[in-house]
């Protein structure tokens, strides 16, 4: 049995509104084990025996049918989540900044994504990971910044979700 780490895109934010007890409960009577919900914002843990890319399409359905939303999720072994955790390239606690992961599970969206490091905002670092983009930016310019705006486009809503660090802390912690 593999402990996961479902991540939930667009929860508790633009309009789906979900009970994070209510999700959890969606997920056991679709057959995970040990499900544990982290902060209001769709972090999920949980127990399959099944492989990353089943659990992504056995929770989405769920979530799916219980709430009738377009439900997205990424998923990932937790030993993994704690492997992007360490990899963070950037300093992780900077005053006045967010320090963010965004998880993608198409390629050629991280390749498109890895291209911004190229042309950051101002004060806004990023840079490419395994899977992920590392992704760090004043408080007062996220939506402003580089990352901000592509991640704003509808084409990215089923490949990728951003977590802060101390979020992945959190869920890591369980």
């Amino acid at each position: 049995m593999t402990r996961y780490a479902a991540f939930l895109r667009g929860v508790n934010v633009g309009g789906v509104n979900l009970k994070m007890a209510a999700v959890a409960q969606a997920l056991e009577a679709a057959g995970f084990a040990n499900v544990k919900t982290i902060l209001a914002s769709g972090n999920v843990l949980l127990d399959s025996r099944a492989g990353t890319a089943a659990v992504r399409k056995k929770a989405e359905k769920a979530l799916r049918d219980e709430f009738g939303y377009d439900a997205w999720v990424l998923a990932y072994p937790l030993d993994t989540i704690a492997e992007i955790s360490a990899a963070y390239p950037f300093e992780r606690e900077v005053e006045g900044h967010h320090s963010y992961v965004t998880f993608v599970s198409d390629g050629d969206v991280l390749r498109e994504l890895a291209a911004l490091a190229g042309q950051p905002g101002p004060d806004e670092k990023i840079s490419p990971g395994s899977g992920v983009l590392y992704w760090q930016v004043p408080r007062s310019a996220t939506l402003a910044s580089a990352v901000g705006k592509t991640m704003g486009k509808k084409r990215y809503k089923s490949s990728t979700t951003t977590r802060n660090l101390r979020t992945l802390d959190k869920v890591l912690r369980g």
